[in-house]
């Protein structure tokens, strides 16, 4: 079993990318940080690797890096302690230069939002009280 996650994401700009996760209130791993790199801290053993692009296509051999302003292969979820820290983060996001992906969603159970980085990275942030979850999810394992 995994003991921690690192997600890697290229970056055009690596201390504009710094200082819009710093306006969220991210902290960094300066043990991992150089002029190629940082390690943005998500929570307990969940890291983001913001990678220069050059220094990220020394990982991919010749695959091409994706622009995730213009497509989307991967969606950063993480969840949040209320509905209010969901808002707080998306309006700190769009504040610090990011966009709002999308309107929210309000599952009543679950409630969420998700903004674009200054990359184009999509970041859902959201709220659930499983405890709120409608029986019928919770028989059929959520779904």
């Amino acid at each position: 079993m995994a003991k921690q996650i690192f997600v890697n994401l290229p970056v055009k700009d690596l201390n504009k990318t710094i200082e819009f996760f710093t306006k969220l209130s991210f902290e960094f791993n300066p043990k991992f940080t150089d002029e190629n790199a940082t390690c943005m801290i998500i929570g307990e053993n969940i890291y983001a690797m913001l990678l220069v692009e050059k220094f990220f296509k020394t990982f991919t051999a010749d695959k091409e890096i994706s622009d995730a302003k213009r497509s989307t292969e991967v969606l950063n979820a993480f969840t949040v302690d209320s509905r209010e820290e969901v808002d707080n983060m998306i309006d700190k996001a769009i504040e610090a230069g990011g966009k709002e992906f999308r309107k929210a969603q309000d599952h009543g159970w679950m409630y969420g939002r998700a903004f674009e980085d200054l990359d184009g990275h999509i970041w859902e942030i959201f709220y659930m009280d499983e405890s709120q979850m409608p029986q019928k999810m919770k028989n059929n394992g959520g779904k």
